[in-house]
């Protein structure tokens, strides 16, 4: 046990492993992100192999669930609570598939959009009866919509009265196809929210391919994050648990 004990005797040595600075590893023991360190009679820090892996396990772990949580899964295993950073990791994982739901939905939708409306885009501003209409639904499921914030026609005249312009109609249009999929209101909220930011369609299909290679980086990161914890949890055995590794 003392090869593993004393690998690191200092901040410093630890903190040179990673790019960081010696204050940096003393504050991410002091936030329980790593396990006490032992002290000399002097006190100092002696920082082990075990801390290592713990720093190792964070900062992987960053990467792929973010600061947040990372911390949270770390502190969870440093008071001997497994199972809290057991549900913070899978939070991460439902978080993931959430996301990918989402990208799958906001491609399938933009395919049917960079094709074409069934109707063409309107030359003209619709009122909201002519836009029911065209889509076959109700005005008041269209100011259900809006209520939502997935439509945002703005007003017109002192009557303020709403006027759809083609993108608002597109919108419509998407959230109609989306409804009939069954999608709940608020995924087509975050479906329209992308259409908006990226300007269209067409910017937001050329974007769809580069947010997928970052979930895909993402998995992987959350990959290697769990991996690292593993070998962190690994060295905690019954006999020398997060306050006696060092």
């Amino acid at each position: 046990m003392k090869s593993q004990r004393r690998v690191h005797s200092r901040p410093a040595d630890l903190a040179a492993l990673h790019g960081l600075s010696a204050q940096t590893v003393r504050n991410y023991e002091s936030s329980g992100v790593l396990p006490a360190a032992e002290r000399t009679a002097n006190g100092y820090r002696v920082y082990s192999a075990a801390h290592a892996a713990a720093l190792d396990a964070y900062l992987a772990l960053t990467r792929g669930y973010g600061y947040p949580a990372a911390g949270t899964i770390m502190r969870a295993v440093n008071r001997g609570d497994p199972d809290a950073a057991f549900r913070a990791l899978d939070a991460g994982h439902a978080q993931l598939i959430r996301d990918r739901e989402t990208l799958d939905t906001v491609e399938t939708a933009v395919g049917v959009l960079v094709a074409g409306p069934p109707g063409g885009a309107p030359d003209r501003q619709l009122p909201i009866g002519a836009v029911a209409h065209r889509l076959g639904v109700t005005a008041a499921t269209l100011r259900k919509w809006e209520r939502a914030g997935i439509l945002e026609p703005p007003r017109d005249g002192p009557a303020r009265h709403r006027v759809y312009r083609a993108a608002d109609v597109r919108d419509a249009e998407l959230a109609h196809l989306l409804r009939r999929g069954g999608y709940p209101l608020a995924h087509i909220v975050t479906v329209l929210r992308h259409v908006r930011t990226a300007g269209g369609a067409e910017p937001l299909a050329a974007s769809l391919a580069d947010w997928r290679r970052r979930l895909t980086a993402r998995s992987r990161a959350m990959l290697t994050g769990a991996a690292r914890l593993d070998d962190y949890l690994r060295r905690l055995t019954p006999a020398e648990g997060p306050s006696a590794a060092g």
